[in-house]
């Protein structure tokens, strides 16, 4: 029997006040990590504008998984994406690895110099998968990137974290409930140096917890100790299965290993930052 096509892109229109931004844009570049947010993104763009004016690019480096960057190509293709990797070169820079307050700017500072003249080259705007709800948190490259041309359409449209996944279930996008992977190093408290071995051995752990059926976790390193943050409702799961879990830990190159009773919270580290260390 004949198989029957299937179309890869959803044909449900995107949000309207969306539509208008990109359609003003006109142009666009596409930071593309593969998450909800910048697959909606990317979405909206390619079905606005059309691929001719919608470039999606991954930017690859040691703080980006491995898995994430085989994630972020695969879906480019199922959405019919004109898309390409570049990597980026933070680490190379001691402003970065030095794990101050200002790493964001950095990294971010390290993406808008690969992402620029990609940009210029096509007559485009840089434009970042950035939500409402992101601005609350202390992100400082934000403002490097806004700086330096780029805007966040999401943020523009009114857009917050909920109405993203919503959007996306929506549209019929795989993203919809994708657990938010943030970069390797926002694993690393501030003040401890960012090295490559450092994100490794967090990827490799965090790879290996996800083996295990923990999707949505973190780990906190610790120097020699693996700090274990998994959602609330999971945390009697990694209990039953402390044996596993611990090996898993131990063979990604952890001395100690420890589970947080509070929880996943994404971002949590920058509470180092807030004025009285609370």
């Amino acid at each position: 029997m004949a198989r029957i096509p299937v179309e890869r892109i959803p044909k449900e229109p995107v949000p309207d006040a969306l539509e208008q931004i990109l359609l003003d844009i006109n142009r666009v570049v596409v930071a593309f990590s593969g998450g909800a947010d910048s697959a909606l993104l990317a979405h909206a763009a390619n079905a606005v504008l059309g691929p001719e004016r919608v470039h999606v690019v991954t930017a690859v480096s040691p703080s980006l998984a491995a898995d994430e960057r085989a994630d972020a190509e695969a879906l480019a293709g199922e959405l019919g994406l004109r898309w390409s990797a570049v990597e980026t070169d933070e680490m190379t820079h001691a402003a970065y690895r030095v794990n101050d307050a200002d790493r964001c700017a950095h990294c971010k500072d390290a993406l808008m110099d690969v992402l620029v003249p990609i940009a210029e080259a096509e007559s485009a705007t840089v434009v970042l998968g950035v939500n409402v709800d992101d601005l609350g948190d202390p992100r400082p490259g934000q403002r490097v990137a806004i700086d330096r041309g780029a805007r966040f359409p999401l943020v523009e449209a009114g857009l917050t974290k909920d109405e993203v996944r919503a959007c996306s279930r929506r549209l019929g996008l795989r993203t919809a409930d994708k657990p938010a992977a943030a970069c390797l190093a926002s694993r690393v408290p501030y003040g401890t140096e960012v090295t490559v071995d450092v994100l490794s051995g967090v990827e490799r752990a965090e790879a290996a917890l996800r083996r295990l059926g923990f999707d949505d976790l973190r780990i906190r390193h610790y120097d020699d100790t693996a700090r274990i943050e998994v959602p609330i409702d999971r945390l009697a799961d990694v209990v039953d299965r402390r044996g596993a879990v611990v090996a898993a830990v131990i063979a990604s190159g952890y001395q100690y290993v420890t589970l947080d009773l509070e929880g996943l919270r994404s971002g949590n580290l920058n509470a180092a930052l807030a004025p009285d260390g609370a």
